[in-house]
This record gives structure tokens, sequence and C-alpha cells, in this order.
């Protein structure tokens, strides 16, 4: 008995010495409300200096109108190469000199434009999830990755996703990401994470986050139409989360002139992509946009209680999982 007695003594000295956030750090605390941000902008394009000083100024902006965190569009540094649609991979003169420019214009992990991020998400206090091209310095430095870099209020890079597969003519310009950038990052205010334009429509990518316990997905993407719409309030619903859709607003003075590839849209077109970017919440409803033809930042305040109800009837990974009958796995060695 006195084993017993003395043993207590010490589990509650212990537990009761230690500090409550050292106990509690790394739990989001998710009953009280934020505010979060979908940027709509055209990068500088096809130069990294500008547009990172450009992205440095929304996230500013961002902040200052109460945004815990802010979601730029896919590609966004130095822009979506959008030359892929037009120009036929015969003309491969054409498309070296583009594809040249752009990995030029692209960014590392070491790159001093993820530190001016950096020092912009810590100045301000806020995440920041971006999109960008990435190189691939980790071997030749030469190929490109569709990627989100995920930067916290402190200004550490903590994480970036590079998208699993592009869509059809992307496979042109971007390598295939893989297993180790599937990650879900906790927060303060919840469980965020993301997938990049069409990687959303991946059951088993939306699967595995969904066991995660992601509650913000950020949707970075370059698909403006209503089928994406459609598409994202039906992931929204089934999740039971908060997305935040940013596309770009990409007009054709936005390109500039001495790239020939922009004679090949029709004749008197004035946007290249309009944009309609958005936030939806748990329950599917718009909470803000579809914004169209301006660039601009749209706002939200997430009540992350919504998350409870939208899964009272439907939660994909609680009670209507089903694990005694599904298991999903996913590959994490880079060699797979």
């Amino acid at each position: 008995m006195r084993f017993l007695f003395f043993t207590g003594l010490i589990i509650t000295f212990l537990f009761t010495s230690l500090p409550a956030q050292d106990i509690n750090k790394s739990a989001p605390v998710m009953n009280q409300q934020f505010k979060v941000a979908a940027v709509q902008a055209a990068p500088v394009y096809l130069n990294k200096a500008q547009t990172v000083k450009k992205a440095c100024k929304l996230i500013k902006e961002a902040a200052d109108h109460g945004a815990r965190m802010v979601v730029f569009p896919e590609a966004f540094i130095p822009g979506y190469p959008d030359w892929i649609w037009l120009i036929p991979n015969s003309k491969s003169a054409d498309l070296n000199a583009l594809y040249l420019e752009l990995v030029r214009n692209s960014v590392s992990e070491s790159d001093e434009s993820i530190q001016q991020i950096a020092a912009a998400a810590q100045e301000n206090g806020i995440y920041v999830a971006m999109g960008m091209n990435e190189r691939n310095e980790e071997s030749s430095n030469a190929s490109l990755y569709n990627s989100i870099f995920y930067f916290d209020d402190q200004g550490r890079l903590i994480g970036k996703h590079r998208k699993l597969i592009p869509t059809s003519a992307e496979r042109l310009i971007w390598a295939r990401g893989d297993g180790r950038t599937m990650e879900v990052y906790t927060t303060p205010f919840g469980k965020i994470s993301g997938l990049i334009c069409w990687e959303n429509y991946m059951p088993l990518a939306r699967a595995f986050l969904y066991e995660k316990g992601v509650q913000v997905l950020a949707a970075p993407t370059w698909d403006k139409s209503p089928g994406w719409l459609n598409a994202i309030q039906f992931i929204a619903r089934e999740g039971g989360l908060f997305i935040i859709s940013a596309c770009q607003a990409f007009a054709m003075d936005d390109i500039p002139d001495n790239y020939e590839f922009k004679k090949l849209y029709p004749p008197g077109r004035e946007w290249v992509n309009q944009g309609n970017s958005c936030i939806m919440g748990p329950n599917g409803k718009i909470l803000a946009g579809p914004l169209e033809e301006q660039e601009g930042i749209l706002y939200a305040e997430i009540n992350p209680e919504d998350i409870v109800v939208a899964k009272r009837m439907f939660d994909a990974a609680g009670h209507y999982g089903r694990p005694d009958v599904f298991q999903l796995h996913v590959k994490d060695d880079p060699k797979h």
C-alpha cells in the first residue's frame, strides 16, 4: 500500500509540475473562430523577384484584415505555364526557351525567395500556403515540381507538398510528386493540409488526409470552371472540412508582349483565367466568392464547431469509415 501511495504522489507531482503549454502545445484550439483568406491575383509573369515582392505585400494585406491563414494560387511563383495548352510539342525550340525561363525563375528550399516569404509570414504573424514552381535541387536541379510551400506564423517553412500527378499537358513541365509530401500540419487553430487543382479529384489522396484529421484544406488551382466549384463543394461536404480555393485572375495584359505564344490566343480575348476563387464551409456552402475577373482577397470567418456539426451525419474517417472493411496504405519511400 505504501508503494502505491508514494507512486501516486510521484505521478501527481510530475504532472502538476509540468507547465500547461508543454502538455497541450500541439493541441489545436478548436472552439474559437478565426479568419482565413484566399488570394486571387496574377504573378509578375515569369519574374520570380517581382512576384515574391507582390506576394509579400498580399501577405501583409491579408494579415492586416485579421486572417490567420492565407492561401495563394497554384504555380503563383513565377506563374502558370499556360503555353503548354497552346504550343505543340513539335515546336522544340519555343518550348525549350520557355522552359529555361521558367526554371530560372522557379524556387527551391534554399532559395532567398523562400526566406523573404518566411520573413513576411513572421512579420505579419500569419500562416501561408503558396503554390510555386519548385526546382529539384536535391538532384539534377533541372526538373520542376508543382508544389505548395507552407509557412507558419513564426516564419518557419514547416513543409511542402509536391503535386502527385500533373494533368494532361502539364506532364510536359512538371515531374510527379511522391508520398513523402502527403502531410497534415497541426496549428493552434486546427489541422491544415492541401491538394493542388485536380489532385483533389483523387479519392485515395482525399481519404488519406481525412484519416489524418485535416480540417482546413488549401486548394490552389488553375481551374476556374463551374465543374471545379461543384467538385470542391462536394469535397467539403465529403470531408466535413473547410476548403480555401485560390486561383489566379490572369489577364492577357499580364503576359509581356515579348512572349510569342501570346499571339496564339483567340483575337479579342481579355482573360486567360477569370479566377473564381472561393472559400467553402464543411456543409458545402460558399462562405466567400466566387470572385471573377478581378484581383482581390477573399475572407471568411471559420467556426470550427461547424466541422463537428457537419460530421454528425457523415464522418468519412469516423463512424462512416469502416476500417474493418477498408484499409489505406501510403508509400512514403521515394523509391516507390
